[in-house]
């Protein structure tokens, strides 16, 4: 095993035969990591972690699950009173999904804070936004499973989206329902979609993971580390720092699945589907509600599907819309102001998706799309002419000696 031999001669053996044991040591252990990693960085192994709990919980919730409409709903409600901590796994399950949007959402925002799509992590960004389409379209069908009022009249207002696309549109909805409604055929395939796609979701982690180790992680300052001075081993250095993350995670994880399981979710969802009885707002789950705002923003359907399709299809070509050399915000400070702009305008349109689509929120939500598409078509390719950046470090090393150099001759001053 690499350098060092395995005192099990069993590991040796197998190793000697298939490296895995290697390769993981290379991988986990010895992997040359930037020295002046943030605690944001703690969001791409959190979200690896979430994704592993939501498909163990997913797996065991589908053996007590019946994908039929006459029994969904009742299956459901079986598994939270009958089936030994069903309420636990359900929870879990339920909870699982917005926290993990809520890591990614963090992973993606540090990424374009700190310019981690810039070249030559064009692949490891791109393999993200598929992560997170695959994601969406997962969480979409799962909302759908347990058949209340807010699941039938999602779907059924989702999947008529498509209708919209000129010439084809019906049949790809036709074909989505698998009959002319929103009936037993959709949630059967919504089901078996919505068990098939985590494990994309997991060959594209490893596409990720793989392309992630090629050039290395990015790190607060953006510049490349040079040789050794910059990096530290992977473990035990962030390995720990992981933990100390996880735990927090894992802290506020369980105070939302033990004290408010239900903040996050629809009461709707609670009543049985009823295709006689339309609610008063079908409101999609929280973290749809921006690229709702959008959809309902733009006046014509099917200019609304392709500008909340768009909103995900932009940041594909994100590297080559932010043409300036200098990857982190911390030596640009316009495109700082600008960043904290989007974020606002994000939560407002998040903010916007719940609301009803009438008077000053429908106003509210063009002037947020239209600054949306803005920051990423106009503004970013514009910046780098106008920006003056602050210089870079030599090294990843410097700003780190130089502030504890300083913090040293301010203790010498404080005993003198």
């Amino acid at each position: 095993m690499s350098k060092n031999k395995s005192k099990n001669s069993v590991v040796e053996w197998i190793d000697y035969r298939l490296p895995i044991f290697t390769f993981l040591n290379h991988e986990l252990n010895e992997y040359p990591t930037p020295k002046n990693l943030n605690y944001f960085w703690n969001f791409g192994s959190l979200a690896g972690i979430t994704l592993v709990v939501m498909i163990i919980t997913g797996i065991v919730l589908s053996m007590n699950y019946t994908a039929h409409v006459d029994y969904a709903f009742d299956s459901v409600e079986r598994i939270m009173r009958d089936v030994n901590h069903g309420w636990l796994l359900r929870y879990i399950h339920m909870n699982g999904a917005s926290f993990f949007f809520i890591v990614v959402y963090i992973h993606i925002f540090r990424g374009l804070y700190y310019g981690s799509y810039k070249a030559p992590r064009e692949i490891l960004w791109i393999l993200g936004v598929l992560i997170l389409l695959l994601m969406m379209a997962t969480a979409f069908m799962g909302y759908v499973l347990p058949w209340g009022q807010m699941s039938f009249w999602g779907a059924t207002v989702i999947t008529n989206l498509f209708s919209a696309v000129p010439l084809v549109g019906e049949s790809i909805v036709t074909w989505l329902w698998g009959g002319f409604s929103v009936d037993n055929p959709t949630l059967n395939r919504f089901f078996s979609l919505h068990y098939l796609l985590p494990f994309l979701i997991v060959g594209l982690v490893i596409l990720h993971l793989v392309a992630l180790h090629r050039f290395g992680s990015n790190n607060p300052i953006g510049i490349d580390a040079k040789g050794k001075q910059d990096t530290i081993p992977f473990h035990p250095y962030y390995t720990i720092k992981d933990l100390f993350g996880l735990s927090v995670f894992a802290t506020i994880f369980a105070a939302a699945v033990f004290f408010f399981p239900n903040f996050m979710g629809h009461p709707d969802n609670y009543i049985p589907a009823n295709a006689m009885q339309t609610p008063a707002h079908i409101v999609p789950e929280w973290y749809f509600l921006p690229f709702y705002a959008i959809l309902r923003a733009i006046p014509d359907k099917l200019g609304g599907v392709l500008f909340m399709f768009g909103a995900i299809a932009v940041l594909f070509i994100l590297p080559w819309l932010d043409k300036s050399p200098i990857r982190s915000s911390q030596f640009r400070p316009i495109y700082k102001l600008f960043f904290w702009i989007l974020v606002f305008d994000c939560i407002l349109l998040g903010y916007l998706g719940a609301k009803p689509a009438e008077g000053i929120y429908v106003l509210l939500s063009r002037v947020a799309t239209g600054y949306y598409f803005f920051h990423f078509i106009i503004l970013l390719p514009l910046l780098p002419n106008i920006e003056k950046t602050r210089p870079l470090p030599i090294s990843i090393s410097e700003p780190i000696l130089s502030s504890s150099s300083f913090s040293t001759a301010a203790a010498v001053r404080e005993k003198k």
